[in-house]
Protein backbone atom coordinates (compact mmCIF):
# COMPACT_ATOMS: atom_id res chain seq x y z
CA UNK A 1 0.00 0.00 0.00
CA UNK A 2 1.24 3.46 -0.90
CA UNK A 3 1.45 6.30 1.66
CA UNK A 4 -1.83 7.71 0.30
CA UNK A 5 -3.61 4.41 0.90
CA UNK A 6 -3.74 3.05 -2.64
CA UNK A 7 -3.79 -0.74 -3.01
CA UNK A 8 -0.81 -1.90 -5.07
CA UNK A 9 -0.99 -5.01 -7.23
CA UNK A 10 1.89 -6.46 -9.22
CA UNK A 11 0.64 -8.50 -12.17
CA UNK A 12 2.45 -10.64 -14.69
CA UNK A 13 1.35 -12.96 -17.45
CA UNK A 14 2.65 -16.48 -17.97
CA UNK A 15 5.22 -17.85 -15.55
CA UNK A 16 6.37 -21.09 -17.17
CA UNK A 17 8.84 -22.65 -14.74
CA UNK A 18 8.57 -26.13 -16.22
CA UNK A 19 10.56 -27.86 -18.91
CA UNK A 20 13.90 -26.04 -19.54
CA UNK A 21 13.61 -23.82 -16.46
CA UNK A 22 12.96 -26.85 -14.27
CA UNK A 23 16.00 -28.62 -15.72
CA UNK A 24 18.20 -25.64 -14.83
CA UNK A 25 17.20 -25.73 -11.15
CA UNK A 26 18.67 -27.80 -8.33
CA UNK A 27 15.98 -30.48 -8.53
CA UNK A 28 14.09 -31.36 -11.65
CA UNK A 29 11.35 -33.59 -12.92
CA UNK A 30 12.19 -36.33 -15.44
CA UNK A 31 13.16 -34.62 -18.72
CA UNK A 32 10.98 -36.79 -20.96
CA UNK A 33 8.90 -34.83 -23.45
CA UNK A 34 6.36 -35.92 -26.03
CA UNK A 35 6.65 -33.03 -28.47
CA UNK A 36 6.84 -33.53 -32.23
CA UNK A 37 10.51 -32.44 -32.35
CA UNK A 38 12.00 -32.06 -28.86
CA UNK A 39 11.93 -35.19 -26.67
CA UNK A 40 14.14 -34.04 -23.79
CA UNK A 41 13.50 -30.90 -21.68
CA UNK A 42 17.25 -30.38 -21.31
CA UNK A 43 17.34 -29.41 -24.97
CA UNK A 44 15.68 -26.08 -24.10
CA UNK A 45 18.48 -25.42 -21.63
CA UNK A 46 21.06 -26.24 -24.30
CA UNK A 47 19.34 -23.96 -26.83
CA UNK A 48 19.36 -21.06 -24.36
CA UNK A 49 23.07 -21.56 -23.74
CA UNK A 50 23.79 -21.75 -27.46
CA UNK A 51 22.01 -18.41 -27.92
CA UNK A 52 23.33 -16.43 -24.96
CA UNK A 53 26.07 -18.32 -23.13
CA UNK A 54 26.36 -20.62 -20.15
CA UNK A 55 23.41 -20.50 -17.75
CA UNK A 56 25.50 -21.62 -14.80
CA UNK A 57 23.07 -24.31 -13.69
CA UNK A 58 21.96 -25.24 -11.15
CA UNK A 59 20.22 -21.96 -10.55
CA UNK A 60 19.33 -20.85 -7.03
CA UNK A 61 15.59 -20.28 -6.41
CA UNK A 62 15.83 -16.50 -6.79
CA UNK A 63 17.95 -16.48 -9.94
CA UNK A 64 15.24 -16.84 -12.64
CA UNK A 65 13.80 -13.52 -11.41
CA UNK A 66 17.19 -11.86 -11.89
CA UNK A 67 17.18 -8.08 -11.95
CA UNK A 68 13.39 -7.96 -11.53
CA UNK A 69 13.52 -9.31 -7.99
CA UNK A 70 13.69 -5.90 -6.22
CA UNK A 71 10.59 -4.80 -8.15
CA UNK A 72 8.79 -7.98 -7.12
CA UNK A 73 9.80 -7.64 -3.47
CA UNK A 74 8.94 -3.94 -3.10
CA UNK A 75 7.53 -3.46 0.39
CA UNK A 76 4.49 -1.45 -0.72
CA UNK A 77 3.12 -4.24 -2.97
CA UNK A 78 -0.05 -5.70 -1.47
CA UNK A 79 -0.33 -8.72 -3.76
CA UNK A 80 1.60 -10.39 -6.57
CA UNK A 81 -0.52 -12.29 -9.11
CA UNK A 82 0.74 -14.40 -12.03
CA UNK A 83 -0.59 -17.06 -14.38
CA UNK A 84 1.37 -20.19 -13.43
CA UNK A 85 1.51 -22.27 -16.58
CA UNK A 86 2.92 -25.57 -15.44
CA UNK A 87 2.00 -28.60 -13.37
CA UNK A 88 4.00 -28.87 -10.15
CA UNK A 89 4.81 -32.56 -10.06
CA UNK A 90 7.59 -35.03 -10.76
CA UNK A 91 5.18 -37.74 -11.85
CA UNK A 92 1.91 -38.12 -13.64
CA UNK A 93 1.12 -39.30 -17.14
CA UNK A 94 1.26 -36.96 -20.14
CA UNK A 95 -2.18 -35.93 -21.30
CA UNK A 96 -2.81 -37.90 -24.50
CA UNK A 97 -2.87 -36.20 -27.90
CA UNK A 98 -1.49 -32.94 -26.46
CA UNK A 99 1.73 -31.71 -28.04
CA UNK A 100 3.27 -29.73 -25.17
CA UNK A 101 3.58 -30.81 -21.52
CA UNK A 102 5.01 -28.63 -18.73
CA UNK A 103 5.96 -29.79 -15.26
CA UNK A 104 8.16 -28.49 -12.47
CA UNK A 105 9.50 -30.58 -9.61
CA UNK A 106 7.62 -29.79 -6.37
CA UNK A 107 10.93 -29.08 -4.62
CA UNK A 108 11.30 -26.08 -6.92
CA UNK A 109 8.26 -24.33 -5.46
CA UNK A 110 10.81 -22.15 -3.65
CA UNK A 111 11.33 -20.39 -7.00
CA UNK A 112 7.79 -19.05 -6.59
CA UNK A 113 8.14 -18.19 -2.92
CA UNK A 114 11.45 -16.42 -3.66
CA UNK A 115 9.38 -13.81 -5.54
CA UNK A 116 6.74 -13.80 -2.77
CA UNK A 117 3.98 -14.71 -5.17
CA UNK A 118 0.61 -14.42 -3.43
CA UNK A 119 -1.80 -15.78 -6.03
CA UNK A 120 -1.30 -18.16 -8.94
CA UNK A 121 -4.04 -18.24 -11.56
CA UNK A 122 -4.29 -21.84 -12.75
CA UNK A 123 -7.07 -21.81 -15.35
CA UNK A 124 -4.83 -22.35 -18.36
CA UNK A 125 -3.86 -24.93 -20.96
CA UNK A 126 -0.93 -26.52 -19.09
CA UNK A 127 -1.98 -27.11 -15.49
CA UNK A 128 -3.40 -30.58 -16.33
CA UNK A 129 -0.60 -31.56 -18.71
CA UNK A 130 0.31 -34.51 -16.46
CA UNK A 131 -3.18 -35.55 -15.42
CA UNK A 132 -5.64 -34.95 -12.63
CA UNK A 133 -3.49 -36.57 -9.97
CA UNK A 134 -0.71 -34.15 -10.86
CA UNK A 135 -3.19 -31.29 -10.56
CA UNK A 136 -3.98 -32.38 -7.01
CA UNK A 137 -0.26 -32.44 -6.25
CA UNK A 138 0.11 -29.00 -7.79
CA UNK A 139 -2.62 -27.57 -5.58
CA UNK A 140 -1.28 -29.24 -2.43
CA UNK A 141 2.28 -28.05 -3.09
CA UNK A 142 1.28 -24.44 -3.75
CA UNK A 143 -1.04 -24.27 -0.76
CA UNK A 144 1.59 -25.78 1.54
CA UNK A 145 3.96 -23.05 0.36
CA UNK A 146 1.44 -20.36 1.31
CA UNK A 147 0.44 -19.50 -2.28
CA UNK A 148 -3.27 -19.08 -2.97
CA UNK A 149 -4.74 -20.44 -6.19
CA UNK A 150 -7.80 -19.94 -8.33
CA UNK A 151 -9.13 -21.42 -11.52
CA UNK A 152 -8.44 -25.12 -10.90
CA UNK A 153 -9.62 -27.50 -8.23
CA UNK A 154 -10.72 -30.96 -7.19
CA UNK A 155 -14.34 -30.08 -7.96
CA UNK A 156 -16.42 -27.26 -9.41
CA UNK A 157 -16.84 -25.38 -6.15
CA UNK A 158 -13.07 -25.27 -5.62
CA UNK A 159 -12.16 -24.35 -9.20
CA UNK A 160 -14.69 -21.53 -9.44
CA UNK A 161 -13.91 -20.07 -6.02
CA UNK A 162 -11.77 -16.91 -5.91
CA UNK A 163 -8.42 -16.69 -4.22
CA UNK A 164 -8.89 -14.32 -1.30
CA UNK A 165 -6.35 -12.15 0.46
CA UNK A 166 -6.95 -9.61 3.21
CA UNK A 167 -6.49 -5.94 2.38
CA UNK A 168 -6.97 -2.89 4.53
CA UNK A 169 -10.73 -2.35 4.55
CA UNK A 170 -11.60 -5.38 2.48
CA UNK A 171 -10.26 -8.32 0.50
CA UNK A 172 -8.55 -8.97 -2.80
CA UNK A 173 -10.59 -11.56 -4.71
CA UNK A 174 -8.99 -13.17 -7.76
CA UNK A 175 -11.04 -15.28 -10.16
CA UNK A 176 -9.12 -17.31 -12.75
CA UNK A 177 -10.99 -18.42 -15.86
CA UNK A 178 -9.89 -20.03 -19.12
CA UNK A 179 -11.39 -19.94 -22.61
CA UNK A 180 -11.25 -22.74 -25.20
CA UNK A 181 -9.51 -20.31 -27.56
CA UNK A 182 -6.34 -20.57 -25.41
CA UNK A 183 -6.00 -24.27 -26.19
CA UNK A 184 -7.66 -25.75 -23.10
CA UNK A 185 -9.05 -29.22 -23.99
CA UNK A 186 -12.80 -29.48 -23.49
CA UNK A 187 -12.42 -32.46 -21.13
CA UNK A 188 -10.31 -30.35 -18.75
CA UNK A 189 -13.46 -28.48 -17.68
CA UNK A 190 -14.12 -29.03 -14.00
CA UNK A 191 -17.29 -30.89 -13.04
CA UNK A 192 -19.13 -31.47 -9.78
CA UNK A 193 -17.12 -34.57 -8.93
CA UNK A 194 -14.19 -34.23 -11.36
CA UNK A 195 -11.03 -32.16 -10.95
CA UNK A 196 -10.34 -29.60 -13.64
CA UNK A 197 -10.23 -25.94 -14.60
CA UNK A 198 -12.81 -23.16 -14.59
CA UNK A 199 -13.65 -23.01 -18.30
CA UNK A 200 -16.02 -20.49 -19.85
CA UNK A 201 -17.60 -21.75 -23.08
CA UNK A 202 -17.26 -18.44 -24.93
CA UNK A 203 -17.05 -14.66 -24.63
CA UNK A 204 -20.75 -14.03 -25.12
CA UNK A 205 -22.85 -11.54 -23.21
CA UNK A 206 -24.44 -14.47 -21.38
CA UNK A 207 -21.03 -15.73 -20.21
CA UNK A 208 -20.11 -12.26 -18.96
CA UNK A 209 -23.38 -12.05 -17.05
CA UNK A 210 -22.90 -15.47 -15.43
CA UNK A 211 -19.38 -14.58 -14.35
CA UNK A 212 -20.50 -11.19 -12.99
CA UNK A 213 -23.30 -12.88 -11.05
CA UNK A 214 -20.78 -15.30 -9.55
CA UNK A 215 -18.62 -12.35 -8.47
CA UNK A 216 -21.64 -10.54 -7.00
CA UNK A 217 -22.49 -13.53 -4.81
CA UNK A 218 -19.02 -13.49 -3.22
CA UNK A 219 -18.16 -9.80 -3.18
CA UNK A 220 -18.53 -7.74 -0.02
CA UNK A 221 -18.22 -3.96 0.43
CA UNK A 222 -14.56 -2.92 0.24
CA UNK A 223 -13.47 -5.93 -1.85
CA UNK A 224 -11.22 -5.47 -4.89
CA UNK A 225 -11.90 -7.94 -7.73
CA UNK A 226 -9.37 -9.16 -10.29
CA UNK A 227 -10.58 -11.45 -13.08
CA UNK A 228 -7.67 -13.33 -14.65
CA UNK A 229 -8.45 -14.61 -18.14
CA UNK A 230 -6.42 -17.10 -20.17
CA UNK A 231 -7.82 -16.41 -23.61
CA UNK A 232 -7.01 -16.29 -27.29
CA UNK A 233 -4.35 -17.63 -29.60
CA UNK A 234 -0.60 -17.20 -29.23
CA UNK A 235 1.20 -14.49 -31.21
CA UNK A 236 -1.85 -12.50 -32.25
CA UNK A 237 -1.57 -9.35 -34.35
CA UNK A 238 -4.18 -7.36 -32.41
CA UNK A 239 -6.63 -7.62 -29.52
CA UNK A 240 -9.69 -9.49 -30.82
CA UNK A 241 -12.88 -7.44 -30.84
CA UNK A 242 -14.72 -10.08 -28.80
CA UNK A 243 -12.15 -9.77 -26.01
CA UNK A 244 -12.60 -6.01 -25.89
CA UNK A 245 -16.38 -6.39 -25.76
CA UNK A 246 -16.26 -9.04 -23.04
CA UNK A 247 -13.83 -7.14 -20.79
CA UNK A 248 -15.80 -3.91 -21.05
CA UNK A 249 -19.10 -5.69 -20.45
CA UNK A 250 -17.70 -7.48 -17.39
CA UNK A 251 -16.64 -4.14 -15.90
CA UNK A 252 -19.98 -2.53 -16.75
CA UNK A 253 -21.73 -5.38 -14.92
CA UNK A 254 -19.62 -4.83 -11.80
CA UNK A 255 -17.82 -8.14 -12.35
CA UNK A 256 -14.24 -6.84 -12.30
CA UNK A 257 -12.12 -3.94 -11.08
CA UNK A 258 -9.06 -5.27 -12.95
CA UNK A 259 -9.04 -7.53 -16.01
CA UNK A 260 -5.82 -9.56 -16.15
CA UNK A 261 -5.39 -11.18 -19.56
CA UNK A 262 -2.76 -13.64 -20.79
CA UNK A 263 -2.06 -16.43 -23.29
CA UNK A 264 -0.67 -14.46 -26.25
CA UNK A 265 3.00 -14.92 -25.09
CA UNK A 266 3.69 -11.32 -26.07
CA UNK A 267 2.31 -8.14 -24.52
CA UNK A 268 -0.85 -6.50 -25.86
CA UNK A 269 -2.17 -2.95 -25.41
CA UNK A 270 -3.72 -1.73 -22.16
CA UNK A 271 -7.09 -0.01 -21.88
CA UNK A 272 -8.80 1.90 -19.07
CA UNK A 273 -12.59 1.48 -19.12
CA UNK A 274 -14.81 3.19 -16.57
CA UNK A 275 -11.70 3.85 -14.51
CA UNK A 276 -10.78 0.14 -14.45
CA UNK A 277 -7.64 -1.22 -16.14
CA UNK A 278 -7.83 -3.95 -18.76
CA UNK A 279 -4.58 -5.78 -19.48
CA UNK A 280 -5.49 -7.71 -22.61
CA UNK A 281 -2.22 -9.62 -22.70
CA UNK A 282 0.61 -9.44 -20.18
CA UNK A 283 2.91 -11.68 -22.23
CA UNK A 284 5.34 -14.17 -20.72
CA UNK A 285 7.44 -13.17 -17.74
CA UNK A 286 9.44 -16.41 -17.35
CA UNK A 287 9.81 -19.12 -19.99
CA UNK A 288 12.46 -21.22 -21.74
CA UNK A 289 11.94 -19.81 -25.25
CA UNK A 290 15.02 -17.60 -25.58
CA UNK A 291 16.97 -20.13 -27.63
CA UNK A 292 14.21 -20.46 -30.23
CA UNK A 293 14.92 -17.21 -32.07
CA UNK A 294 12.17 -14.91 -33.28
CA UNK A 295 8.70 -16.05 -34.25
CA UNK A 296 7.90 -13.92 -37.25
CA UNK A 297 7.72 -10.31 -36.05
CA UNK A 298 7.79 -11.33 -32.37
CA UNK A 299 10.77 -11.85 -30.12
CA UNK A 300 10.92 -14.67 -27.59
CA UNK A 301 12.88 -12.77 -24.95
CA UNK A 302 10.72 -9.82 -23.85
CA UNK A 303 8.82 -9.67 -20.56
CA UNK A 304 6.98 -7.07 -18.51
CA UNK A 305 5.67 -6.42 -15.01
CA UNK A 306 2.50 -4.39 -14.48
CA UNK A 307 2.22 -2.44 -11.23
CA UNK A 308 -1.30 -1.15 -10.57
CA UNK A 309 -2.28 1.31 -7.84
CA UNK A 310 -6.02 1.31 -7.06
CA UNK A 311 -7.83 4.01 -5.09
CA UNK A 312 -9.05 2.44 -1.81
CA UNK A 313 -12.52 3.99 -1.87
CA UNK A 314 -13.61 4.04 -5.52
CA UNK A 315 -11.62 0.97 -6.63
CA UNK A 316 -10.60 2.96 -9.72
CA UNK A 317 -7.17 3.04 -11.28
CA UNK A 318 -4.88 5.64 -9.77
CA UNK A 319 -1.66 4.72 -11.60
CA UNK A 320 -0.31 1.98 -13.84
CA UNK A 321 3.43 1.36 -14.25
CA UNK A 322 4.97 -1.03 -16.79
CA UNK A 323 8.58 -2.17 -16.45
CA UNK A 324 10.21 -4.04 -19.35
CA UNK A 325 12.58 -6.99 -18.94
CA UNK A 326 14.68 -9.15 -21.20
CA UNK A 327 15.00 -12.92 -20.73
CA UNK A 328 18.61 -14.01 -21.09
CA UNK A 329 20.41 -17.07 -19.73
CA UNK A 330 17.05 -18.09 -18.16
CA UNK A 331 17.03 -14.94 -16.03
CA UNK A 332 15.29 -11.58 -16.22
CA UNK A 333 17.72 -8.81 -17.08
CA UNK A 334 17.40 -5.07 -17.50
CA UNK A 335 16.46 -4.41 -21.12
CA UNK A 336 18.55 -2.77 -23.80
CA UNK A 337 17.17 0.06 -25.94
CA UNK A 338 15.99 -2.30 -28.67
CA UNK A 339 13.99 -4.36 -26.19
CA UNK A 340 12.39 -1.25 -24.71
CA UNK A 341 11.44 -0.03 -28.18
CA UNK A 342 9.87 -3.38 -29.07
CA UNK A 343 7.77 -3.51 -25.91
CA UNK A 344 6.68 0.08 -26.54
CA UNK A 345 5.46 -1.02 -29.97
CA UNK A 346 3.59 -4.03 -28.60
CA UNK A 347 1.87 -2.01 -25.87
CA UNK A 348 1.21 0.89 -28.26
CA UNK A 349 2.63 3.37 -25.76
CA UNK A 350 1.44 6.82 -26.83
CA UNK A 351 1.86 10.15 -25.06
CA UNK A 352 -1.50 11.30 -26.42
CA UNK A 353 -3.12 8.41 -24.54
CA UNK A 354 -1.58 9.64 -21.29
CA UNK A 355 1.55 7.48 -21.09
CA UNK A 356 4.73 8.99 -19.66
CA UNK A 357 8.30 7.73 -19.96
CA UNK A 358 9.95 6.74 -16.67
CA UNK A 359 13.58 6.31 -15.77
CA UNK A 360 14.92 2.85 -16.55
CA UNK A 361 12.91 2.41 -19.73
CA UNK A 362 9.42 1.91 -18.32
CA UNK A 363 6.19 3.87 -18.62
CA UNK A 364 3.42 5.11 -16.38
CA UNK A 365 -0.22 5.94 -16.98
CA UNK A 366 -2.09 8.25 -14.61
CA UNK A 367 -5.77 8.65 -15.59
CA UNK A 368 -7.34 12.07 -15.30
CA UNK A 369 -9.49 12.36 -12.18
Amino acid sequence: MTPDGAVVLLLAGDVMTGRGIDQALRRHAPPDLYEPVVRDAREYLRLAEAANGAVGAPLAPHEPWGDALPTLLAVDVDARVVNLETAVTAGGEPWPHKGIHYRMHPSNVDVLTAARLDVCALANNHVLDWGRGALRETLATLHAAGIATSGAGVDADAAWAPAAQALSGGRLLVWSVALPSSGVPADWAVAEHRAGVALLPDLSAASALRLAERVARERRPGDLVVVSLHWGDNWVLAVPAEQRAFARRLIDLGGADVVHGHSSHHALPVEVHQGRPILYGCGDLIDDYEGLGNRGPWRHDIGALFRIAIAPDSRRLRRLDVTPWRRRRLRLERPDAETVAELRRLLQIDREAGWRDEEGGGWSLVPAR
